[in-house]
């Protein structure tokens, strides 16, 4: 097994995307990039710990591709809005890559230039891409929050 984190806005949809896709064997939300330690959804909403709402997937390589992630990760949100995704602003929900190793840094960036050039997006894509800090797993009533509702999408 393998392990992407990504940033893309509001976690809940983004983790609900990346649970539907085939060779994804588990995800969780949680928080990362900020500055202090075991953070709370609070602190996180502040907009004062730095951190972000991201879904981390582990993944079997063999059936699906880091690449093939990451065309799941630019189809799921608007990576040209910095720090925003539909009515959902600040840091917390900025567009990240976090990578967790030299190969997923390399695949990440050639991606993301891959979509920049593509002519999809009407605007620069402004993803960050940086080595992966450490993950905080998100409070459980967060876990797989749209699944246990019932719903299909955040908005």
């Amino acid at each position: 097994m393998a392990v992407a984190t990504f940033g893309a806005g509001c976690f809940w949809g983004v983790e609900l995307t990346f649970q539907k896709t085939k060779g994804v064997t588990s995800t969780s939300v949680g928080y990362t990039g900020g500055s202090i330690k075991n953070p709370t959804y609070e602190d996180v909403c502040t907009g004062q710990s730095g951190h972000a709402e991201v879904v981390q997937v582990e993944f079997d390589p063999s059936i699906v591709s880091y690449d093939a992630l990451l065309d799941v990760l630019w189809g799921c949100h608007d990576p040209t809005t910095l720090n925003r995704q539909g009515p959902d602003k600040g840091t917390q929900y900025r567009s990240a890559i976090y990578f967790h190793s030299s190969d997923q840094e390399a695949s990440a960036k050639v991606s993301k230039d891959r979509a920049d050039k593509s002519g999809r997006f009407n605007s620069a894509i402004v993803t960050e891409i940086t080595p992966a800090p450490e993950y905080y797993m998100a409070e459980d009533y967060h876990q797989k929050y749209l699944e246990k509702r019932g719903m299909g999408s955040c908005h």
